[in-house]
Parts: C-alpha cells; structure tokens; sequence
C-alpha cells in the first residue's frame, strides 16, 4: 500500500448504480485511505435496502464515515455535510490517508467545494416545528407561503422538494432576511488540492444495473424495511428521508394507493430519473478523469500524477 499524496483530496463521483462504492474500495487496498460518504440517503440509520447501502460486512472491513449518522426524522443539511466531511478530511490528512469523498450527492460536493452563503444554523426548536409544520400542512402549502416572502427562491425551489422549502421559511424566521438577500456572500471552501474521478458508465447499462438491483432489494426485504419505519409515528411522506427513491413508492403502496406492479415499475422510473440528473450535473465536471468502466490502474496512475 503506497502513501498518498500531500494535500490532496479525491472526489469519485457517478450517478447512481454506476459503481463507486466498489472502486473507492478498490483505490483503498492499493493507497492508504479515509473512505467518506458523499449521499444523502445513506446518511439515515435503519434505511439499508432501499438505499443500496454497503452491507454490514463490506462496512466492517472497509469503515465509511457519514454513513448512519441521522435518524429518519432528522434534519440535515448541506452547512451539516460540509462542517461533517470537513472534520473527517482533516482527520484523514492527520492520519495520513487520502480523504476519498465517494458518492452522487451534487449538492453535498458543491457546498464542500466551494462553501456555502453564510445563512443561520438551524436549532432543535425551530426543526421541530417545521417538520410539524410539513407533516400538518404538506410540502405545496408551506410553497405557497415561501412565494408570499420570497418569491425568487420559492421560483428556484420545486414545490415538493420539502427540505429546501422548509429550509428556507426556516432562515426568514430565524434571521428576519429572505434566503435569497442571504445567498450572496459564501463561505468555507476547501483549501487543498482537489482531484476528480467521474465513473459514467452507458447510460443502457445503468439502467439495466437500476432496475435489477430494485428487484434485488425487493428480494432482499425491501417492504419490511418500509413496514418498519412505518412504526415511526414521527416519520411522514413529505420528510426528505422517506422522499428518497423508492422508499415513497413503498410507503404509497402500503398506504394502499398503488398496487405492487405499479410500485415497482415507479420506483425505478424514479430511480432512472435521479441517475439522469446526476448525470446532467456530472457532464459539467470537465477537469479530471473519467471512466466509462472501472480502470483501477488508470486510477492510481491519476492520483498519483501531481
């Protein structure tokens, strides 16, 4: 296992089922490295399956941090990731390893790249209350009354994006200022060298990847893991947690609203959606390496080029 190289941080990026997680681990066994979760569902504890996270073995031998750091009703934010991912890569560099940010998460990578506005921090009060507001009124109204304070950001946010409308009426109450006369000014930003690998495979074979490893996890026992969270009383379909793909469909068809066929068929339409706006964010990332197949030793050779 060789040393990493000074200062440097490595993001592998791709859309999801594209392969990252095996090649993170991959350049793991070969430089001696940090692995740290860059998405935003596999940060929620008891939601495995459906979010196609690193079984129990594979973690055991090879530890992600920021993976099962919140609860399924808890918030978290880009300001959280990038306060996170920043700890984990100063402890990387302390120990010696190259921080591997992995992961399909756009916005968690922008916000570590180049920082984020300098808005308030949420506080317990504030989320609770918001995620109260969302489970009574729902995600549109609480749309309705962001356009009446800020119409800018409530055109910018998609109604149902519940995080970022909530988020948002969250920092008007919190700071007396609309989001948008608050986004001016960034702030953080890593300071260190930052390289790119882009994994993009055939946009065919991510398909096919997607809609077997759905029918994977419904092998697996994807609907108990949605029964389960059911119990939740705390847990509704507009949190961000149950919003991530296939775990809505899950919730609707056990709320009797689709049936099986209908569940499946929208989970992975929705799943091919998410990898297609991955991919739209990823086309802009220009500088770098990128893969259309796993190539461990165009990899090393990347990495270890200053």
């Amino acid at each position: 296992m060789s040393n990493p190289p000074t200062n440097t941080v490595l993001f592998l990026m791709g859309p999801t089922a594209s392969g990252k997680t095996d090649l993170a681990i991959e350049i793991s066994k070969h430089i001696k490295s940090r692995l740290i979760s860059v998405d935003s569902a596999l940060i929620y504890q008891h939601m495995d399956i459906g979010t196609a996270k690193p079984d129990k073995e594979t973690l055991l031998n090879h530890p992600h941090h920021l993976i099962d750091i919140c609860k399924p009703d808890e918030a978290y934010s880009a300001h959280d990731f990038a306060n996170d991912a920043t700890n984990q890569i100063n402890l990387a560099f302390a120990a010696n390893e190259l921080p591997i940010l992995v992961g399909g998460t756009s916005f968690y990578f922008n916000a570590l790249e180049n920082g984020l506005s300098d808005l308030p921090e949420s506080t317990p009060e504030s989320r609770q209350k918001y995620n109260q507001l969302l489970k009574e009124k729902g995600s549109e109204t609480l749309h309705k009354e962001l356009k009446e304070i800020d119409l800018v950001a409530a055109q910018r946010i998609h109604p149902n994006d519940a995080q970022r409308v909530t988020r948002a009426l969250e920092v008007f109450e919190l700071s007396g200022q609309t989001l948008t006369q608050l986004q001016g000014k960034k702030q953080g930003g890593l300071n260190c060298h930052i390289k790119k690998i882009v994994l993009m495979p055939d946009r065919s074979v991510l398909h096919q990847r997607i809609e077997e490893r759905f029918h994977l996890m419904m092998d697996q026992g994807f609907i108990d893991e949605v029964k389960s969270l059911r119990k939740n009383e705390a847990l509704h379909e507009d949190l961000p947690s149950i919003r991530c793909v296939g775990y809505r469909q899950a919730w609707q068809f056990l709320n009797n609203e689709i049936d099986e066929a209908e569940m499946i068929e929208k989970s992975i339409i929705a799943t091919r959606q998410l990898c297609k706006r991955q991919s739209t964010w990823l086309k802009s990332e220009t500088e770098g390496l990128r893969l259309k197949t796993t190539d461990i030793n165009k990899c090393l050779d990347f990495i270890g080029n200053s």
